[in-house]
């Protein structure tokens, strides 16, 4: 595990920045939750993915074999094709559409969980201002 503060759980969440850097917010696992849930806290908002999103897109990414830009959209958005944030949607991954577990905040898929995969030793992430990328590292946890 990279240098995160946090142990992943609701009472030590892990500490996360955005991969541009310019905001942060918690993340822990929610294996009670039906389905068992990734959290993710921005300020008082708090965002729900299928835990299951951390193992798919590692996979995914390893079957992409290289870089993929992120993108990021909230769910009333569009998401630029062939990033990150478009998988988390698309009716072809593993979760058969959307990682994103609570209508009205299902998006920002692409900047809220690379960086989780990221802590967890499992992908490398881009950081600059904008336009950012993803590529996986490493074996499955």
């Amino acid at each position: 595990m990279s240098k995160v503060q946090g142990k992943g759980t609701a009472a030590a969440p892990w500490l996360l920045k955005t991969p541009p850097g310019s905001s942060e917010f918690t993340a822990h696992l929610d294996d009670s939750a039906d389905p068992p849930s990734l959290v993710v806290k921005v300020g008082k908002t708090e965002l729900r993915y299928h835990a299951r999103c951390i193992e798919d897109l590692h996979a995914m990414l390893r079957e992409h074999g290289d870089w993929m830009p992120l993108g990021s959209a909230d769910e009333q958005k569009g998401a630029a094709e062939g990033t990150v944030e478009a998988w988390g949607r698309a009716k072809t991954n593993p979760v058969g559409g959307w990682y994103g577990l609570k209508k009205g905040l299902r998006g920002r898929f692409g900047m809220y969980v690379p960086p989780v995969l990221e802590a967890l030793g499992l992908a490398e992430v881009e950081h600059a201002a904008k336009n950012n990328r993803m590529r996986a590292l490493g074996k499955k946890r």
